[in-house]
C-alpha cells in the first residue's frame, strides 16, 4: 500500500451504516489506498432543512463505526468551515493542506449519476482521483454508459480497460466493484420510525449510541410508535 494514496469517503452518515465501511474497505483494497478518511458534512446543501441528525452526533458515530480498523479515521474539517459543505471545496482545500498527498473520492453510482447537480460536479477530477463503487445494482454497465454521454464535459477520456477512465490533471476516475449490500441510511431511518430494529445494519457501537440518543433521534428523524 502507498501511504501518500488516501481515499476520501464524504457522506451525511446519517447515520453511518455497514455498508458505508464495507464499501470503503474494498475500495481500499482495490486502489491500494494507504488510508480511508470519513468526512461527514456539517451542512449538505442538499439535506436543507431534513432530518438530520447533529454534527457532532454524526462524527461520533463514524468514530465508533471505525473504531480498531487499521488505516480508517474520521476528519472533521467540516466543522471549521463556514457555509455549505460543497465536495469541490473540501477536495481543494485538501490539495492545499497535503500536496505530498494523492487523494481518491470514494462516491456511489448513484452519486456519479447526479453529478450534474452538485456544484461544480463536473470538475471534481481537477481536485481528485474519483473511485466509484457499485450500488444499487448500478455496475459497470451504469459507469461506462454515463461517462460515454457526459464525458466531454468531466474532461473524461477512455482507456483500454472500461473500468478506468483519465481525467484532467493526471487524475483518473475508478469502478470498483463492491460486495452488493443493500443498506441504506434512509431505510435505517425508515425502520427506526415503525419501530422495527436496526442491529445488523449498523455496527454494535454505533447501535449503543443511538440509544443514548433517542430525543434527537425522535427530533429530526420523528417519535417511532409507543409498544
Amino acid at each position: 500500500m502507498d501511504q501518500s494514496r488516501i481515499g476520501i469517503f464524504g457522506g451525511t452518515f446519517n447515520p453511518v451504516h455497514v455498508g458505508h465501511v464495507r464499501a470503503a474497505i474494498e475500495v481500499s483494497e482495490a486502489l491500494g489506498l494507504g488510508a480511508v478518511e470519513f468526512v461527514p458534512a456539517a451542512r449538505p446543501p442538499h439535506k436543507n432543512g431534513g432530518p438530520l441528525l447533529d454534527f457532532s452526533v454524526r462524527l461520533t458515530l463514524c468514530r465508533l463505526a471505525l473504531a480498531g480498523l487499521p488505516g480508517f479515521s474520521v476528519n472533521s474539517m467540516e466543522s471549521e468551515r463556514p457555509g455549505p459543505s460543497y465536495t469541490c471545496e473540501t477536495l481543494a482545500a485538501l490539495g492545499r493542506e497535503r500536496p505530498g498527498q494523492e487523494f481518491f473520492f470514494i462516491m456511489g453510482m448513484g452519486d456519479l449519476l447526479n453529478l450534474h447537480l452538485w456544484k461544480n460536479g463536473f470538475c471534481l477530477g481537477h481536485w481528485a482521483n474519483l473511485a466509484v463503487h457499485a450500488r444499487e445494482g448500478l455496475g459497470i454497465g451504469a459507469f461506462t454508459d454515463y461517462l460515454a454521454k457526459n464525458g466531454s464535459q468531466m474532461a473524461a477520456v477512455p482507456t483500454a480497460d472500461p473500468a478506468v477512465w483519465r481525467l484532467s490533471d493526471n487524475h483518473r476516475i475508478h469502478f470498483v466493484p463492491v460486495t452488493r449490500l443493500d443498506v441504506s441510511a434512509s431505510d435505517i431511518r425508515k425502520r427506526w420510525l415503525e419501530g422495527r430494529r436496526i442491529e445488523g445494519l449498523v455496527s454494535d457501537s454505533v447501535m449503543r449510541e443511538l440509544d443514548k440518543h433517542t430525543g434527537a433521534l425522535e427530533a429530526v428523524w420523528g417519535r417511532p410508535p409507543r409498544v
